[in-house]
Formats: C-alpha cells, structure tokens, sequence
C-alpha cells in the first residue's frame, strides 16, 4: 500500500508541474510522456532535477521538461548513438548537448523516435544492470 500510495504522489508531483508549463509546451510534454509510457510501461515517474524524471527499475531511464522556447527530452544522447548508430541521424536535428534533445513544442518528437530512444534506454539498463525480480 505504500508505494502505491508513493506512485499516487509522485504522479500529482508530475501533474503539478506540468500545470505551471504555459499550455503549448504542456501539450508537448503530455504527448512526450504518453509516448515514453507506452514505450516503458513499468517506468515509474517522478521530479528530479526540477524536470519529470522516469525510473526503469530504479535505475534513470530518461527525463523531461521545459525552457522559455523549447522543450527537452533529457537523455544520454552519446549512449543511445553509440548503442544504435541508425537513430544518429535521426538525433542530429535535435541533439543540442549530451544530454539534451531539443524541440519546440509545435514540432514534437515524432512518436517512433521517443520510442527507439526509450528503447534502447531499457535495454542499457537490462545489459548494465539486469533486471529486478518482482
């Protein structure tokens, strides 16, 4: 009961800063988080960092958040490149750091990109770390 009483709170954190993003970069954001939940069901969400991060069994899958003109998918950019070297091009038009993918919220990432990133985000983690038992 208590850590989905946990999961309860962590999800209205999330809710709760999404309110404040004015309405055009919520409804990127929205999509964006619609699109990693669907790629990593079990990830669970919260803030860190001052942006949503996920989890995938405990371990940082991706995060993301807002600036004054953009929105940014927070990722190890070089790790995902490194370990699908299709997704570089795909990643150069909107890599802007190691870490950060850029876009603006009237050209969100495209739903099959967020989903090969998710991807091979999991599966990192399951080759680092292997997987929980639950």
């Amino acid at each position: 009961m208590g850590a989905r009483k946990a999961n309860v709170s962590a999800a209205a954190e999330v809710d709760a800063y999404l309110a404040k993003i004015p309405r055009e970069s919520r409804d990127a954001l929205s999509t964006l988080r619609t699109r990693i939940r669907a790629a990593a069901p079990s990830a669970t969400e919260g803030i860190g960092y001052g942006v949503v991060m996920l989890k995938y069994d405990g371990h940082p899958l991706v995060g993301y958040g807002a600036g004054k003109s953009h929105c940014a998918l927070y990722v190890s950019v070089e790790a995902v490149r490194s370990a699908d070297a299709a997704l570089g091009a795909e990643l150069d038009r909107y890599a802007t750091g190691k870490g950060t993918l850029r876009f603006t919220p009237d050209e969100p990432l495209p739903a099959a990109l967020v989903k090969k990133i998710v991807k091979v985000r999991v599966a990192e983690i399951q080759a680092r770390w292997g997987t929980r038992r639950r």
